[in-house]
């Protein structure tokens, strides 16, 4: 056995690679057993683009081929793929998915060129060293969360992201299409949640305390149609999509596009706009049966478009001044008998959660939803830190940890004074390396409880999708590797070893125009000089 390899995430084991081997050429067949068509499909229109070889159909036991196959004795994510000298290239998964991430391994065994969307040398024969990769990941939770809420990213950057992903075994994209700061999901029977509600008319430039505004309308939307492509092109890549409709905090657009939703007791809702600023608003929904219903009509076309087991609600960050003046909350506290307004948010996600539950899915929010108790079945986004997974998975509850001081990449990636509007604490790529998902507090039955783990990506500081490329990557790289590899315990993970193996991936990376933040510091474009940001000295708290 040896370690001798670049591919990231990092196998489990691999024998070889040894000198002789392989070579993928015109000549080369592909044959797909049963179960095996999104990587049949995937292995012509993307591998064999970027090649320029067509992977005819084949013989089974032709020898200058690439065979897939369905194996039951793997795990459903696990692959093995064998490369072997004067016979061809076998990839066995224990499902579907198994076989798709045997054959992103594959993209990387060849080289920089198979990331590209045509050949750049034609007519080349591309050889793969003999070896034997036995492969499974440690979660099944491998999340990216993209808000396209503050800054709208149009549908052909999020299928590129889904591609992104795809490279990199990351199997979850959780969705966060509503905020204060737009509504980016068409809902038929309520239009101006995107004829309003999805554009603002400025934008702060950087941190909410900056002086700085970009004096032009910002918006955008996704269509059904979109919605339903978005999920299909995930689906071919094995991964789930998690929509997040954001309640009862974070919702001043749709308050903006229908003012009966806000606290109109309180303040003139008719007033609103969506909002141009970052934060928290104060603008919140109110606790009304007609607030129920309108977002029990949201979430009916949310599940006709997206067929994933969870839901997320969001839950988290909502202010509570208007419910403590609107004679209305306070009357609802009351008949409900509940003890104040924390409890009267409990009640609103509670009710989602029954709403949810009696419909065959499973509700998800960050982790102020524990605060006033869970339905059996829902799951929490532990964000404020580890505490909120520990006490989910202490109660019997699936967790998803997501902790901002450790996997927020919007954070910055370095104290240097050229980081582009610096953000809370200093993250390096070898911080995201050494981030572990289950807490050493839990024992190994409330440890099953975690479902895997998640990096968040907020946009209010990322004006474009290479503003998000820089934030991303490379610490998604590092990120994916601790989310599929089995990794030693954080303090002795071989960084260098990976730091070698990146060497590679930039490559890989540069060949798929992503850009990423170079070792050596930012480009001169990717800096925003004069832009106020807020940065956190010190390391951040481990809470």
């Amino acid at each position: 056995m040896t370690s001798l390899t670049d591919v990231i995430p990092a196998p489990r084991t691999i024998e070889g690679p040894m000198r002789c081997g392989v070579l993928l050429d015109a000549a080369t067949t592909l044959w797909a057993g049963p179960g095996t068509d999104t990587t049949e499909r995937w292995l012509r229109s993307t591998l064999g683009a970027a090649l320029g070889i067509a992977l005819p159909p084949g013989e089974e036991d032709a020898r200058n081929s690439v065979r897939l196959r369905i194996d039951d004795t793997l795990e459903p994510e696990a692959y093995r793929l064998g490369v072997v000298v004067n016979w061809g290239i076998e990839i066995r998964g224990g499902g579907p998915a198994g076989v798709f991430w045997g054959a992103q391994t594959l993209r990387q065994l060849i080289g920089p060129d198979a990331f590209r969307r045509a050949p750049v040398r034609p007519g080349i024969r591309y050889g793969i060293p003999h070896q034997i990769i036995e492969d499974a990941p440690r979660f099944r939770w491998r999340g990216l969360m993209l808000d396209v809420s503050r800054h709208f990213m149009p549908k052909d950057g999020v299928l590129r992201y889904l591609d992104l992903m795809a490279a990199h075994k990351l199997n979850v994209f959780h969705f966060h299409l509503t905020d204060d700061q737009g509504w980016r999901i068409e809902i038929k029977r309520h239009p101006k949640l995107t004829e309003t509600g999805s554009w603002r008319a400025r934008t702060k430039f950087g941190h909410r305390a900056s002086p700085l505004w970009e004096e032009k309308p910002h918006g955008g939307y996704y269509t059904q149609d979109d919605i339903r492509e978005i999920v299909a092109y995930a689906a071919e890549r094995h991964i789930s999509v998690v929509p997040e409709i954001d309640i009862p905090g974070h919702s001043q657009a749709a308050i903006a596009a229908y003012p009966e939703l806000g606290n109109t007791d309180v303040i003139d809702t008719t007033s609103l706009s969506v909002w141009d600023n970052w934060g928290v608003s104060h603008n919140v929904l109110a606790p009304t049966d007609n607030t129920l219903r309108f977002y029990e009509g949201v979430f009916e076309e949310v599940l006709e478009l997206f067929p994933s087991e969870f839901i997320h609600v969001g839950g988290d960050e909502c202010a509570k001044e208007q419910w403590r003046q609107s004679p209305t909350a306070q009357a609802r506290i009351r008949d409900l008998g509940l003890a104040d307004e924390d409890e009267l948010q409990s009640w609103f996600i509670r009710h989602f959660d029954n709403w949810l539950t009696a419909r065959g899915r499973r509700l998800i929010g960050w982790d102020e939803i524990l605060e006033g108790g869970l339905a059996a079945g829902a799951a929490v986004s532990s964000w404020r830190g580890y505490q909120g997974g520990i006490t989910a998975a202490q109660a019997g509850h699936d967790v998803v940890m997501c902790p901002e001081q450790q996997v927020y990449l919007d954070h910055r990636q370095d104290g240097g004074a050229d980081e582009p509007v610096p953000i809370g604490y200093v993250r390096t790529l070898e911080d995201v390396y050494r981030f572990e998902p289950v807490p050493p507090q839990l024992t190994p039955d409330q440890a099953r409880h975690v479902l895997g783990t998640q990096a968040n990506v907020w946009t209010e500081v990322m004006e474009d999708h290479a503003r998000v490329d820089y934030q991303a990557f490379p610490r998604l790289a590092a990120f994916a590797e601790v989310a599929w590899s089995a990794l030693p315990a954080p303090a002795e993970r071989d960084f260098a070893g990976f730091e070698q193996r990146m060497t590679a991936h930039y490559r890989r990376l540069d060949a798929l125009g992503v850009a990423y933040r170079p070792p050596a510091g930012p480009l001169p474009w990717q800096r925003r000089p004069g832009v106020l940001g807020r940065p956190i000295e010190g390391a951040p708290p481990n809470v």
